[in-house]
């Protein structure tokens, strides 16, 4: 037996021997909570989309936004995790620090568009924006995951979060469901769950109806070199179900 092999250990889902990317962190709390689980974070990559500037202003600026992310910062950085600024789900599989990378696992905890003082979550138009969100992030996580690996999204399943079509969104990116799985935030120790955007980013949402989705690449997917999939009707449903954001002109 080799002494010198780590104990592999879960928390759910995830486990200290997977390559782990989670997009979209708000306080990293969900981070430091696998991070301490595996007691080793070497295996995760955690980014955000705020803006980096250094990290002196980065550890001044988060804490305006979320003032408990300091800790799981130093958590972080103290369990070996890779912690990237201004990963944008659209364009992150060409970010110079992510794109020779593959995942086993990549996961994005509930995305949203943003908060708008003058759009409800039932709006058609923000509907949309959360559809192009997801539909980008399948789109570009479907580069950098695993053969055999998953994307994850974890999303409210109750009126109107049930109207995104995440299933039908993942399934025009050429991903196909593997799973779909309860999420109980007590199952994670010490992650809180934030709004985001720039309305009250620092406050909680109601956590009912949650479930995190699996999803794995399509065995019958049929790729070119350049790694777009040739499925010309795919693309054509997905450009029906979404409206990007330029046209939306928010």
């Amino acid at each position: 037996m080799n002494n010198n092999k780590k104990k592999e250990r879960w928390i759910q889902h995830y486990s200290s021997s997977h390559k782990i990317l989670l997009i979209g962190e708000g306080d990293f709390s969900f981070s430091a909570c696998l991070a301490k689980a595996f007691r080793n974070a070497a295996n995760m990559v955690a980014t955000c989309l705020h803006t980096k500037g250094g990290l002196l202003v980065v550890m001044e600026m988060l804490p305006v936004r979320h003032w408990t992310s300091t800790a799981h910062l130093q958590d972080l950085e103290k369990l070996g995790c890779l912690v990237l600024y201004e990963v944008d789900v659209h364009n992150m599989n060409e970010h110079p620090d992510l794109k020779q990378m593959k995942f086993d696992v990549i996961l994005f905890n509930f995305p949203h568009a943003g908060h708008y003082s003058w759009l409800h979550e039932r709006d058609s138009i923000l509907i949309r924006m959360h559809q192009d969100l997801i539909a980008a992030y399948f789109k570009t996580a479907k580069e950098m995951v695993q053969e055999e690996g998953e994307i994850h999204v974890t999303v409210r399943d109750d009126y109107p979060y049930n109207t995104w079509e995440v299933e039908k969104l993942a399934e025009c990116a050429g991903l196909q469901l593997k799973d779909k799985v309860e999420f109980r935030q007590e199952n994670y120790p010490g992650y809180h769950n934030k709004r985001g955007g720039n309305i009250n980013c620092n406050k909680k949402f109601p956590l009912k109806a949650c479930y995190t989705y699996k999803f794995t690449l399509k065995v019958s997917a049929v790729e070119i070199s350049d790694g777009s999939e040739v499925n010309d009707s795919a693309s054509s449903e997905l450009t029906s179900i979404i409206t990007t954001v330029e046209d939306l002109q928010i």
